[in-house]
C-alpha cells in the first residue's frame, strides 16, 4: 500500500467517523465546532488525495467527484466563517461544480457513442445524474453572487446541506466503491445504500425546521 493511499484512507475515515459525530452533536455548542474542524480536516485530505489518485488509475469520473467534494466541504466551512456578505472565494467558487458539470457531461456524451456503450466501466446515467447535479450547484452559487450572500437560517442552511452532500459523497465512495474491502456477504447488499442515505435524512430534518423558523419569523414581523 502506497503511503498516499494510506493517508487517502486514514483521511476517509477519520472524515466518515467526525462527520457522523458532528451530525449527532448539538449545532454551535463545541463539541460539534470539535467534530466539525476535525471533519473539515481530514474530508479536504481525503478528497484531494482521492482526486489524485482517480487520475492516475484513471478514472477521470471518480476525480470530479473528489473535487467536487473538496469544493462543497471548502465552501461549507467559508459559509461558517462569514456572518454575512461575499469574499472573493465565494465569488468564484461556482467556476467548479460548473467545470464538473461540463466534464462530466463530456463523459456521458463519450459513453453514449461508444462501442461498448460505457466510458470506463459507467453507462451515461450515472454521469448524467452527477452532471446534472452539479450544474443545479453552480446555479445556486451563481444566485449566491447575485444576492450578494446570505446570513441567518440560510446561511446555517446552506454550510448543512454541503457538509452532508460531502459526507454522503465519501461514505458513496467507501461503502458502493470500495465493496471488495468488505465482508463478502455484504458485497452488492442493497444495506450499503444505508450509510449513504444516512447524512441526508438528518440534513433534511434541519432543513424543512430551518425553513419552518424563517416562515414564523417572517409571520411575526
Amino acid at each position: 500500500m502506497s503511503p498516499l493511499l494510506l493517508i487517502h484512507i486514514t483521511a476517509g475515515s477519520l472524515g466518515l467517523i467526525s462527520g457522523g459525530a458532528a451530525l449527532s452533536a448539538r449545532k454551535g455548542e463545541r463539541l460539534h465546532r470539535a467534530f466539525g474542524t476535525v471533519f473539515f480536516a481530514s474530508m479536504l485530505v481525503m478528497a484531494a488525495t482521492g482526486a489524485y489518485l482517480a487520475v492516475l488509475q484513471p478514472h477521470k469520473g471518480t476525480a470530479v467527484v473528489g473535487v467536487l467534494t473538496f469544493y462543497f466541504v471548502a465552501t461549507a466551512w467559508a459559509t461558517a466563517r462569514r456572518q454575512r456578505g461575499l469574499g472573493a472565494f465565494e465569488k468564484i467558487a461556482f467556476l467548479v461544480p460548473a467545470g464538473a458539470a461540463a466534464a462530466l457531461l463530456l463523459f456521458a456524451l463519450r459513453a453514449a457513442t461508444s462501442e461498448t456503450g460505457r466510458f470506463e466501466d459507467l453507462s451515461p446515467a450515472p454521469y448524467l445524474a452527477f452532471g446534472a447535479f452539479a450544474a443545479f450547484v453552480a446555479a445556486v452559487d451563481v444566485n449566491l453572487v447575485l444576492r450578494g450572500g446570505v446570513s441567518g437560517p440560510q446561511r446555517i442552511a446552506r454550510h448543512l446541506w454541503r457538509m452532508c452532500v460531502a459526507l454522503s459523497f465519501a461514505a458513496g465512495n467507501f461503502f458502493l466503491g470500495q465493496q471488495q474491502v468488505l465482508p463478502g456477504f455484504l458485497q452488492g447488499s442493497p444495506l450499503l445504500f444505508a450509510p449513504v442515505v444516512a447524512p441526508l435524512v438528518p440534513m433534511a430534518y434541519w432543513l424543512v425546521r430551518l425553513r419552518l423558523e424563517r416562515a414564523e419569523r417572517a409571520v411575526r414581523w
